[in-house]
């Protein structure tokens, strides 16, 4: 396979990252970031319920071997992020990352990276809830057993898990869902994305860490169908935790270490 070095993938970044900035300006371009943030938001929900669905399908199979369903959920879960990387989508979670090593070389300010975080987050939480509602709780998907009670077990372990172990299962995340992106960015061919991307995300699921654009569908999903979470769990003692662990394993343990290491010998450029 020919596919890019360490180097060249942060240097593509750095394209990558000045025009997603450029998106966050006002006017036509905005009305495309938050229509990419809405696609990306329901690609990862798409992986969420079909990870449910799989992962929940089998209760005999899993009851006495509970590494199975997490391997199960693990290995469809990865679909959303190969939808979000092959057709452009916009992922909170992967801009944690691509959108830093053009900010090393001052392309754009910490303030450009802040809007445009904060507008794909909300984009994605649309996308999400779409789906939750829409093409989820509407259609049906987890009104029979044992999705119903799947669904509503997975919004209430997530909502009630400690505050700092949200944060630290978020770093976790994203640091896998980056450096999946990363490595898809390596590749040329649909192939070499696919691996790139399914790997890492496939562990970060088995592992139970927590990405909060995946808990966009996750808890409220959970929430339609009857969990015992409200709003102020949903926000406060998962979304806020995971979004800021997301932050530090995206921005600081991807994008700056690959892309400041990777580029701190292009001085040239840097100016």
């Amino acid at each position: 396979m020919n596919i890019k070095t360490p180097d060249q993938i942060a240097e593509t970044t750095v394209n990558i990252g000045i025009q997603k900035v450029a998106l966050s300006s006002a006017g036509s371009s905005l009305y495309r970031l938050m229509t990419l943030s809405i696609a990306a938001g329901a690609f990862i929900a798409l992986g969420g319920i079909l990870s449910t669905v799989i992962g929940s399908g089998f209760p005999e199979a899993t009851a006495g071997n509970p590494s199975l369903q997490k391997l199960l959920s693990g290995m469809v879960f990865p679909v959303g992020l190969v939808l979000v990387v092959v057709l452009g989508a916009e992922l909170f979670t992967g801009n944690n990352a691509l959108l830093i090593p053009a900010l090393k070389r001052s392309h754009y300010t910490l303030t450009d990276v802040l809007r445009n975080w904060t507008l794909v987050w909300i984009g994605n939480f649309i996308g999400a809830l779409i789906v939750a509602v829409a093409l989820v709780y509407l259609a049906g998907l987890t009104t029979p057993e044992p999705y119903h009670t799947a669904i509503i077990r997975t919004a209430e372990t997530k909502a009630n898990l400690p505050w700092t172990t949200v944060l630290l299962r978020g770093i976790g995340a994203n640091w896998c869902v980056c450096l999946a992106v990363w490595l898809a960015l390596s590749g040329h061919t649909l192939t070499e994305k696919v691996v790139g991307c399914w790997i890492p995300v496939a562990a970060f699921v088995m592992l139970g860490y927590e990405h909060c654009v995946a808990n966009m569908f996750f808890i409220p999903c959970g929430m339609l169908e009857g969990a015992d979470v409200d709003i102020v769990q949903l926000l406060w003692c998962n979304l806020a935790p995971a979004t800021l662990g997301n932050i530090a394993g995206g921005a600081l343990f991807v994008g700056m270490l690959h892309g400041y290491i990777r580029l701190s010998g292009n001085n040239e450029k840097d100016r």
